[in-house]
């Protein structure tokens, strides 16, 4: 596949990381993609997983040389024994989280264009995929960040011995990616106008998520519900089931749906009004939630598309919900899962309700990276006598017993 780009809304040919110039110009911010992949005459059955099972779907020119990790081919089991609901644990990628398929497939990008240094301007995954994989490929990283950083991505960011710089709030950090790209010669990894999304070649290796879907789920799958901000994710998912569809590997194409903290539900509020060109101008206040990393003030146009062509729809979820369902994955299916997953788990519940089918939540990254989750660890544990009714009425009180599903009271 060659690198050429395209909009999707003007159908203009176009190259680079910020978007169609014409739909700018006319107040839309269009992220570009590349041409459909012909998928004709492939077997899903005999489909690798991760951006490089198929390599040739990527908008490389041929020659780039992977940079993997070993990324992909993540979990996907049902999250109860009616099988409605699955989870897809993007959480086990090599740096725990989606990021890493679109990181792997920006950072070929980055080294074929002849980079030395990558830029991912973040406040957690991006910016941890992007120093893992820049460190796998031999290039530097600059993450820019503004506020404090959770103690566990600090860590591994100078594990990876990526350059963190501080910004003065969120304009802060635009103005210096910004320098870094013009004045430098970074290559931006993640977005250069957060208007736009995220690197488009990037983008291209949320795909393979879908392949992996369809492979382990066939024409069941009537739904996938993915935690949203500017919808790289979801609109990378939407491609790779539009090629399917294109190529009749699936009898149909699942919904896409935008799970939202409803503390920045753009989507849901552009989705309420009837008119599509009124939905690409939808701004909403975005207030900072536990689910830090979703969440968007402007439904980006990427995201309306995925959403208008596979029939989806978004659902806004509260945080004393979405919370609540962090600590039930934990405590009743082993699950530890950062609040924005939480949010897509507990909009799937409410989607399987209205689909004909599997419905899969995508589980972003897991809870050792979420600050809310670190900051409620408990202090030490107590001492207690070597004593059989000492030990089980402690555990009792700290934990009461809980019957598995189906198995006898006593």
């Amino acid at each position: 596949m060659t690198d050429d780009l395209v909009c999707p809304r003007c159908a203009a040919p176009g190259s680079g990381t910020s978007g169609c110039q014409h739909c700018a110009a006319d107040g839309r911010h269009v992220n570009l993609l590349s041409p459909l992949a012909d998928l004709a005459g492939r077997d899903l059955r005999t489909f690798r997983g991760g951006p490089w099972g198929w390599p040739d779907t990527l908008p490389l020119s041929g020659v780039a040389t992977p940079v993997t990790l070993g990324e992909g081919n993540t979990p996907c089991f049902p999250l109860a024994p009616s099988g409605r609901i699955w989870l897809k644990n993007e959480g086990a990628n090599p740096t725990w989280s989606h990021k890493d398929r679109a990181m792997s497939a920006a950072t070929a990008k980055a080294a074929e264009a002849g980079a030395a240094t990558v830029v991912a301007p973040s406040s957690g995954n991006a910016g941890l995929a992007a120093a893992a994989y820049a460190a796998r490929a031999g290039l530097r990283a600059v993450v820019p960040t503004y506020g404090p950083l959770p103690p566990a991505f600090q860590a591994l960011l100078e594990h990876f011995g990526a350059v963190l710089i501080a910004a003065d709030g969120f304009e802060g950090r635009s103005a210096m990616t910004r320098i870094g790209i013009d004045e430098l010669g970074w290559y931006p990894v993640t977005f250069t106008d957060p208007r736009v999304g995220g690197n488009p070649y990037g983008n291209a290796g949320y795909k393979s998520l879908a392949y992996e879907l369809a492979r382990d789920l066939g024409d069941d799958l009537a739904a996938v519900v993915v935690p949203t901000s500017r919808a790289d994710l979801m609109s990378g998912i939407a491609r790779g089931f539009e090629e399917l569809a294109a190529a009749g590997l699936i009898a149909r194409r699942p919904a896409m749906v935008a799970a939202e903290a409803s503390t920045g539900a753009a989507f849901s509020a552009a989705l309420a009004l009837d008119d599509p060109a009124e939905q690409d101008l939808v701004t909403v206040e975005r207030q900072e939630s536990a689910a830090f990393s979703i969440g968007s003030d402007s439904a980006h146009w990427q995201g309306l598309w995925a959403l208008r062509t596979s029939g989806g729809w978004a659902v806004a979820v509260d945080e004393p919900v979405y919370l609540a369902e962090q600590v039930r994955l934990g405590r009743e299916t082993g699950l530890a899962v950062e609040a924005a997953a939480a949010v897509a788990v507990a909009a799937a519940r409410e989607v399987a309700r209205r689909a004909d089918g599997v419905v899969v939540a995508v589980s972003t990254s897991i809870a050792v990276k979420d600050p809310a989750v670190m900051a409620a660890a408990r202090p030490a544990p107590v001492r207690l006598p070597a004593d059989a009714r000492a030990l089980a009425a402690h555990v009792e009180r700290a934990r009461p017993a809980v019957t598995a599903p189906g198995s006898p009271t006593r």
